[in-house]
């Protein structure tokens, strides 16, 4: 074969040979796609006529020939050679594709690509696996005739080629296309821009039409949202006025970072109720743009939250929650999946013990996560450059508002517009036109009913008053003197919602606001129940109400607008107002869309003139690091939860954690007498002196946390009582009463609401004798006798060194096992002495509390019986209803009496709720207006989506196959 090269003609098969009932397609190569392989075909009338026609299937390729050749000899010269070659020499057939550079340039038939395709990737044609179990050089070998004889018949039984230029035009096109999809692909992983609303697609803008009606976001909206530093992911604090439109850009930016990085995102809040407001808010969009809005308040959240390989999450927390949940994925590994952190209300880091536990969570991810962005927002912030040190981020801020706002004070009779540039700071607007008659000077001084007057019924009207009984004793005295056309006002929505109030009540409804409400008057403040607040906010926001007298709280609360605030006096209890909480509640007035200007009014006596100017000129007060609060109770907990967290493990790993926060930021005010090393050293020695921390040994003494010291971080227990609540819990053990939930209910009863309880010892000793014989015998036991009870009640004194705590402790949990055993918080209220709004503060603080103990437990092998009892516990506690309206419950807003008017309407289940028509719902049950009702569905359509997504995940883990899976060693060659 090698004495020359072969001359090889191959005849052409006519055209006209080809059968006519073959089908007319052209076949192509394979195209790939986003989609996967599939054939691409092209009609015969797509494409223009070849003059080499391909022939189908079951045309004769060979025609009359019995061979390729027309002397028929090619097959004898290859076994001459064959034979010649026998000689010690061995004939390799290669396939002429491994002399040949690869490449889809050869002109070879489609099916003899694939069959050398094949030949490749099995080492040789279909028979060789049958040779190779032949023996080798002097067997009986297939000849190089068979194997070519066995190639062409695999070309005649392959399916017929396309032409070169076929091959070629469509190698070209799939060329194309996957040098597309890779641009795609690389384009899409460095840019977040999915559309033109903000890099978020058209769809997004049309839902917050028609779910916000927003059709057009004001210019600092936009003026922000395409700021250097938003685009690149920057750390941002924005300020603003209240009502200015600050959550909306959040709002966006949490969007942006879902959909488009596919991030999960954390929103912190400061209060249950606004938590609770934002889930229903969001579950909208959620259903609509496919991400998960998960509530974290209260008892309810779960850690570490389950993990989503198809959802985003967009976490909505408390303060106190958001801390949890950062620590269980920085435990997790998980913190890299937080793309946005958001907080609103920023200045709350410099207020009390909730603003130390913002600043560890803030502090923890920026030190922990570099691709996790920070926001945060506040309309009141006093040192914003020590802010922007602290989260190292740039700055927008803007005067804006969307209605004007004119502050005016009052003086006697006399109405003051407040004027920076007048030097009393005030400029005379007006008289006051209302004639008072001399009985109505005596019970109302400061003409409030002439102030009021002025815009009720029309517009609306808050009253920001010092104090609880303050609020409703102004409702009541505004309603004695309004005029009897007040009451046909609404008069049919009036009805309705006393009739819910009175429904929420379990047919008992306050007297005060029984009188009230027909006047479109009603008051606001935590003695009031969630179900109460919730239905008069409701009937403020649609204008059936018309006046709120409410404490200071409502400022920082829901978002509640009026025309015209009145602030009652400048005192909040005792206290002079501060700048922060003065421009919160003026904040308040004018409401966007309804009215052109917003006013404010700040009663004053003559001798508050001086201060009252000094409140109105002076700036904002500073945001301080509460970390060194109450013995530095704050940098306690966070020592110990970076050591928990193997964050930290030495000293100069905590001083250098400690120089991304707000206390490094300050340390020069805050640390006078002491440096901040000084400091931390002091708080490792009492962590270690309290068993919470060890050091081991050494030079550099490694830090690491006990088992009680894990137990207190992970159950989010103050390091104060941490102790208490272990000793509790250990003497539990000792005689666990399980014939009641009393024991159980007096363990878990929180600690920091033993001072607000005074308890009236006739009804105490009233309620311990109808206890049972073994409870009473428990109540002995924890230190709280029947002689003890007896002498308070008869009030004699009680012998000194008696520990009173367990007694106050004690008389909580009996208010417990009552709501447990009644679940109405009026009636349990009304025999207790109690305001029904403490109750039930009670009962919401005690759930928290025991989900607390819970993971306190969890990390205590000796507490192991408490797990399964708490667990039960904490549900009964969070709910506080028969069992049946459990599932209803756990929709966002859906309170007591509306489970039961769902429940009593055939929406059983949670199922039933998602899956409602919200007009049919609206009609369905009283009171509930259309706009409710969607907000209801949608909750509840998140919740299963929620639940049905973590039971997939479920099965998901446990049919995915282990990574670390034992393999079975190699066996061994065996030794000679």
């Amino acid at each position: 074969m090698s004495s020359g090269r072969l001359q090889v003609k191959v005849k052409r098969v006519n055209e006209r040979r080809s059968s006519r009932d073959s089908p007319k397609r052209l076949r192509t190569p394979a195209r790939i796609g986003a989609g996967g392989v599939r054939p691409v075909t092209c009609s015969p009338s797509r494409r223009p006529v070849m003059a080499e026609e391909i022939c189908s299937d079951s045309d004769d390729l060979f025609g009359d020939y019995d061979s390729l050749l027309e002397d028929s000899s090619l097959l004898q010269k290859l076994d001459a050679a064959e034979q010649q070659d026998q000689a010690g020499l061995t004939l390799c057939l290669r396939p002429p594709w491994e002399d040949e550079p690869p490449g889809p340039s050869r002109d070879l038939p489609a099916s003899q690509l694939q069959f050398q395709e094949e030949l490749r990737l099995h080492g040789g044609d279909h028979s060789t696996k049958q040779e190779e179990q032949e023996p080798l050089p002097g067997r009986s070998r297939r000849s190089v005739a068979d194997q070519l004889k066995r190639t062409m018949l695999g070309n005649a039984a392959a399916p017929p080629a396309a032409p070169r230029t076929a091959v070629l035009k469509e190698a070209v096109v799939s060329e194309e296309i996957s040098v597309a999809m890779q641009a795609m692909e690389t384009i899409s992983s460095q840019t977040t821009d999915l559309g033109p609303f903000f890099g978020l697609p058209s769809k997004v803008k049309e839902l917050m039409q028609r779910l916000r009606g927003i059709q057009k976001l004001y210019d600092w909206q936009e003026a922000c949202l395409n700021l250097d530093c938003v685009q690149q992911r920057r750390n941002l604090i924005y300020s603003l006025p209240t009502s200015g439109g600050k959550t909306l850009v959040a709002e966006i930016l949490i969007l942006r970072e879902l959909l488009c990085r596919r991030k999960d995102c954390l929103l912190i809040l400061p209060y249950i109720s606004l938590v609770q407001e934002k889930v229903r808010g969001l579950a909208s969009l959620g259903l609509e743009l496919d991400f998960l809005v998960e509530e974290y308040a209260g008892s309810r959240g779960r850690f570490p939250p389950v993990r989503r390989r198809s959802q985003t999450s967009l976490y909505v927390a408390t303060i106190e929650k958001a801390h949890g949940l950062v620590n269980s994925l920085i435990e997790n590994g998980r913190l890299e999946n937080l793309g946005l952190l958001v907080v609103d209300e920023l200045h709350m880091l410099g207020e009390g013990s909730r603003g130390a536990v913002m600043e560890m969570t803030v502090a923890k991810v920026q030190h922990l996560s570099r691709n996790t962005q920070i926001i945060g927002m506040s309309a009141t912030l006093g040192n914003i450059q020590e802010l922007q040190a602290f989260l190292r981020a740039e700055l927008y801020s803007s005067d804006f508002r969307p209605v004007q706002l004119k502050e005016f004070v009052k003086v006697g009779d006399s109405i003051y517009e407040v004027d920076p540039t007048e030097e009393s700071g005030f400029r005379f607007s007006r008289l006051l036109p209302f004639k008072y008659s001399s009985a109505m000077q005596k019970v109302d001084p400061d003409h409030i009913i002439a102030l009021v007057t002025e815009v009720i019924p029309a517009h609306s009207c808050l009253i920001f008053c010092p104090t609880k009984k303050n609020c409703e004793n102004v409702a009541v005295m505004i309603c004695k003197y309004l005029k009897r056309d007040f009451l046909r006002h609404q008069e049919a929505e009036k009805s309705r919602l006393l009739q819910d109030l009175r429904d929420g009540g379990g047919g008992s409804m306050c007297p005060v606001l029984q009188r009230t409400v027909p006047y479109g008057v009603a008051y606001h403040h935590s003695g009031l129940t969630t179900e109460e607040r919730r239905l008069l906010e409701e009937a403020f926001s649609h204008g059936v109400l018309c006046l709120l007298s409410c404490t200071s709280t409502l400022a920082a609360g829901i978002n509640l607008p009026a025309r015209r605030v009145i602030l009652r006096s400048p005192l909040v209890a005792t206290e002079f107002l501060r700048r922060s909480q003065y421009k919160q509640m003026v904040g308040r007035a004018g409401r966007a869309g309804m009215d052109s200007v917003g006013e404010s009014v700040l009663i004053l006596q003559e001798k508050d003139r001086s201060a009252a100017k000094a409140l109105l000129s002076s700036p904002v007060e500073k945001c301080v690091s509460k970390l060194l609060e109450e013995d530095a109770k704050g940098l306690l907990t966070l020592i110990l939860s970076l050591i928990g967290l193997n964050v930290a493990a030495s000293l100069q790993q905590l001083q250098d954690f400690l120089q991304g926060t707000l206390l490094s930021v300050q340390q020069q005010q805050l640390c006078t007498d002491c440096s901040l090393q000084d400091v931390v050293l002091r708080c490792i020695h009492t962590l270690s002196h309290k068993d919470l921390i060890t050091a081991a040994d050494g030079h550099a003494p490694t830090l690491q946390v006990t088992r009680l010291g894990r137990a207190a971080y992970k159950g989010g227990v103050d390091l104060t009582v941490c102790h208490l609540l272990y000793k509790d819990l250990r003497g539990g053990l000792d005689g666990l009463l399980l014939s009641s939930f009393l024991h159980l209910l007096y363990l878990v009863t929180p600690y920091d609401l033993l001072p607000q309880c005074s308890p009236n010892w006739m009804i105490f000793l009233r309620q311990f004798t109808s206890l049972s014989a073994a409870e009473q015998k428990m109540l002995a036991a924890i230190g709280v006798p029947e002689s003890l009870v007896a002498r308070k009640a008869a009030g004699q004194t009680v012998k000194k060194g008696v520990d009173a705590a367990p007694a106050r402790r004690m008389y909580l949990a009996l208010v417990l096992l009552c709501l447990l055993k009644e679940t109405s918080v009026w009636g349990v209220a009304e025999r207790f002495q109690l305001s029904r709004g403490f109750v039930q503060t009670l009962l919401s603080s005690a759930a928290a509390f025991c989900s607390c103990a819970l993971h306190f437990t969890e990390e205590l092998e000796e507490l192991w019986p408490f797990r399964s009892l708490l667990l039960a516990l904490t549900q009964r506690l969070t709910y506080c209803v028969k069992a049946e309206l459990v599932p209803l419950m756990e929709v966002a807003g859906v309170m007591e009496a509306r489970a039961k008017q769902l429940y009593n309407a055939g929406y059983r289940t949670l199922t039933h709720l998602a899956n409602a028509d919200p007009a049919v719902l609206s009609r369905t049950i009283q009171n509930l207006y259309i706009k409710q009702a969607s907000m209801m569905v949608a909750s509840a359509k998140m919740l299963l989506s929620e639940k049905a997504a973590a039971l997939q995940e479920e099965v998901d883990e446990l049919l995915t196959l282990p990574a670390d899976l034992p393999r079975p060693d190699p066996p061994q060659p065996d030794l000679p």
